[in-house]
């Protein structure tokens, strides 16, 4: 199996293998001349040779055998050489390229899926560069190399054996298609699993509250189970395509054999051409031998190296080099699909001033949070503009773009250090009292005193934090940021009353200065925004001030109405409770 796709990868490391296999014909050559030695000795004990004639065969086998040991050692050094540049090249690359895609990086692989491809994937790949690739070309050159040594010896003989040399990728061949099937599903369930049970841990907090661990259980034992038939299949595969190649190899080798004997009898050879003939005809199969068994080791290379192809032939969003002239923010007839078909965002036309606080709103999955996605280039449109002061996104350097903008969302993250080593993330030269301040507009400086101050060490992704403590913190960072955009992307959603009160008065003191976009499922977060989109289906339904979009009794006025609603039953339920407890 060999792959053009694959080969381009290896880039400059190309040389490597051409090195290996050089070495390892030569390997090949001297053993065959460790033989000759050898049957050239036996005939002249069989003639009674003087002592002093042994030298010669003696000296040639010495020398045979220091190449054979010098090209072995060479060749396994050029093969871990191999490995450790394919490697270190294809994580540099697969780095940069998920640098390069952001948001898009997993491709639809999913988190862990990503990963295993980046990590075991690269690894599986190295055994195809370092034992398979190689060892290809090098077995369709050494039965050529041994015919000719043969065929100054025993026509017939050498001709029988290539003859039967293509037996071996003949049974390769038969069983590739589906091997490369097997190996396709292998490697999709080994993804899924793995995105199954990363799943599984993040959520086990849920699945517990909800009494779904059991249902969850069962669906990871289901998908275990299905791993473990397909890797049977491959065992089963392996074995039978091993096993036909030995038959192959061996029967070869046997027919060589008989012919060389045959020709013994005839008196078309003498003995020791016989014993050299019977002796080496093995050679002609084991190379290729070698091949057949490192070709399952190739498909699953092959199968892992497609996926990194595929995310390394994703293209690259497109950014230029240009700086915003200014903060404003807009969307002219924007169309975005996800998958090509169904429109997430479709012909919307939004406007966001440079000061001032703008407000998307609407149901789930109406396309708030794409258009969160598509101003921060995450995602980039089918059609339509996003236009930041006036210029297209795809113009402006995302460095320069990023440096202006500030997106704090509910999936945001804090690293494991300290708390204030992540507001220097934000701002490198701040001072202490700066982020006691902005503690202070999340009401969370108080906390942060009387648990181990800025110095207290954040755990991996903040998990010795509630969910509010860790969305807080992660709003105080971005009011220290000093930005020009500020989006916050349902931000408040697992924050207190009081304390999601507070923070909207400093996201409308904000607002004043700075283009603040605010998406948000409660609605009476946005009653003071300036101006409000109400989406529904990916449109622009409505558009307006509060005031305004209540007087169209619309369908901005029937949410607002069912949230304030629900919001007044809930408060008289938790009051009956106080009293029935009191």
């Amino acid at each position: 199996m060999f792959d053009k796709e694959l080969i381009r990868l290896l880039g400059p490391n190309k040389k490597y293998v051409v090195y290996a296999v050089f070495l390892m014909i030569l390997g090949t050559a001297a053993g065959v001349g460790v033989t000759a030695s050898i049957c050239f000795s036996i005939s002249l004990l069989i003639r009674g040779a003087e002592v002093s004639a042994y030298a010669i065969p003696a000296a040639a086998a010495a020398v045979c055998i220091a190449v054979r040991y010098i090209t072995s050692c060479s060749v396994g050094r050029i093969k871990d050489l191999i490995g450790r540049s394919v490697k270190k090249d294809l994580r540099m690359r697969a780095y940069d390229k998920i640098l390069k895609l952001g948001a898009a990086a997993d491709g639809g692989s999913g988190q862990a899926g990503l990963t295993q491809i980046c990590l075991e994937g690269i690894e599986q790949l190295d055994l195809y560069y370092s034992l398979y690739l190689p060892q290809f070309f090098f077995a369709l050159s050494a039965p050529f190399l041994l015919f000719f040594i043969f065929i100054g010896i025993d026509v017939r003989t050498a001709a029988v054996l290539l003859a039967c040399v293509p037996l071996i990728p003949l049974s390769i061949v038969a069983v590739s298609k589906y091997a490369k099937r097997i190996f396709a599903k292998y490697w999709g369930k080994y993804t899924s699993m793995g995105d199954t049970f990363l799943d599984s841990v993040q959520g086990l907090n849920d699945l517990k509250i909800f009494n779904a661990d059991a249902a969850r259980q069962t669906k990871m034992n289901r998908n275990a189970e299905e791993f473990r038939k397909m890797t049977m299949k491959v065992l089963v595969m392996q074995l039978a395509s091993v096993t036909i190649m030995d038959l192959v190899a061996f029967g070869g080798a046997g027919v060589g054999a008989a012919v060389a004997l045959s020709g013994l009898a005839a008196g078309r050879i003498s003995p020791a051409e016989t014993l050299f003939l019977i002796l080496t005809a093995a050679e002609f199969f084991l190379p290729l031998r070698a091949l057949g068994s490192a070709f399952h080791v190739a498909m699953n290379g092959a199968g892992a190296g497609k996926k990194i192809i595929a995310l390394l032939n994703t293209p690259d969003p497109i950014w230029g080099g240009k700086e915003i002239s200014s903060a404003a923010v807009r969307l002219e007839n924007v169309v975005f699909s996800y998958d090509g078909h169904r429109r997430v965002v479709d012909g919307v036309n939004m406007s966001f001033p440079s000061k001032g606080m703008t407000a998307v709103v609407g149901e789930s999955g109406c396309g708030k949070s794409t258009v969160v996605n598509l101003i921060i280039g995450a995602c980039r449109p089918q059609s339509g503009k996003v236009l930041i002061g006036g210029e297209q996104l795809e113009n402006l350097s995302r460095s320069l773009y990023y440096s202006h903008l500030a997106a704090v969302s509910c999936n945001g993250y804090l690293f494991n250090d300290t708390v204030k080593a992540n507001f220097r993330m934000v701002k490198k030269e701040i001072r202490d009292a700066e982020i006691y301040e902005a503690l202070k507009k999340v009401n969370l400086d108080d906390f942060v005193r009387e648990n181990g101050g800025l110095e207290r060490v954040i755990s991996e992704d903040a998990s010795d934090l509630s969910g509010g403590q860790k969305q807080r913190l992660l709003l105080a960072a971005a009011l220290v940021s000093d930005k020009d955009i500020y989006i916050f992307d349902e931000a408040t959603s697992n924050i207190d009353i009081e304390s999601e009160s507070l923070i909207m008065k400093n996201i409308e003191e904000l607002s004043r200065n700075h283009c603040v976009i605010v998406i948000s499922h409660r609605l009476e977060n946005v009653v003071r925004a300036d101006r409000i989109y109400c989406m529904e289906e990916g449109k622009v339904e409505e558009s307006g001030t509060h005031e305004e979009l209540m007087s169209l009794g619309g369908r901005y006025a029937r949410l607002y109405a069912t949230q304030k609603e629900q919001e007044e039953g809930y408060k008289y339920s938790v009051s009956k409770q106080t009293e029935v407890n009191a």
